[in-house]
């Protein structure tokens, strides 16, 4: 499936969602939800490139001799923290709020690369598609990391916020590298849609979806509900996730001067 239906709270310690032994819909990661309580603490020193991102709550992040305490009240109004190590690094999370949620993300690297904690201050972030399509695909993307500025990962990480009843990842796009969506909703009873090619799934809070098979992926949000999608692309060898792939069919509505109905 290309849904992963979450249906109930995570348990406390580490949520397994995708891994990268996945007989299906191989995404080449392992990712998952690391609960934690005030107190609680783990420890990864795994062989694999990995990406802590804070959801939310407040956590002590220990990696190579230093230490950092962060905090995030909302994913939906405030830009990510993120640790970002290779393969072997011990990394150390303590839980200081009553709960946190960190998104896990793990692959396979050789590369050894320094390791570094982004701040929310340090993460890209814009509105786009705003001017355009009559406002209904403006969006808050966040890029924390990508090709650009982090050519050793193997991965590319960011959120995207979407309004209430718009659309975002549109005009629909596509790439051969696989992608994780990772979905939360403001209030939480929301629910959105994910088109996958020509199939389209609903996802709720806490919902999953793997993108593979180079299908097109626009999303929408119901009206009412915020939603907050955490995404993270892995490169393929030697082709690297850089631009997607638009539907070129689509692509005029990106126009400021697009007649769109009800213009004539």
């Amino acid at each position: 499936m290309y849904r992963i239906r979450q249906g109930k709270p995570f348990e406390y310690g580490y949520n397994p969602i995708t891994t990268i032994d996945d007989k299906e819909k191989n995404t080449m990661m392992d990712f998952g939800i690391l609960r934690i309580g005030k107190g609680q603490t783990e420890v990864d020193s795994e062989k694999k490139e990995r990406a802590f991102l804070l959801v939310q709550g407040e956590i002590t992040f220990e990696w190579e001799g230093k230490r950092e305490t962060i905090k995030r009240n909302s994913c939906f109004d405030e830009a990510p923290w993120v640790l970002h190590v290779p393969q072997g690094v011990e990394v150390k999370i303590t839980g200081v709020g009553e709960d946190s949620e960190i998104c896990v993300t793990k692959t396979i690297n050789d590369t050894v690369f320094e390791s570094k904690l982004y701040t929310d201050k340090e993460c890209a972030s814009e509105e786009r598609g705003k001017g355009t399509m009559k406002e209904t695909s403006t969006r808050i993307v966040r890029t924390v990391f990508d090709y650009s500025n982090a050519k050793y990962s193997n991965l590319v990480l960011g959120e995207v916020i979407d309004f209430p009843g718009k659309w975002s990842s549109y005009p629909p796009h596509h790439h051969p590298q696989p992608e994780i969506y990772f979905y939360k909703f403001y209030p939480e009873n929301g629910y959105g849609f994910c088109q996958l090619g020509e199939d389209v799934v609903q996802v709720k809070n806490n919902d999953t979806v793997k993108i593979v098979d180079d299908l097109s992926h626009p999303q929408t949000t119901a009206p009412g509900y915020a939603m907050y999608y955490l995404w993270v692309i892995r490169h393929i060898d030697g082709n690297p996730y850089i631009t997607p792939i638009f539907e070129p069919e689509h692509l005029w509505v990106t126009d400021k001067d697009a007649k769109i109905w009800p213009d004539k």
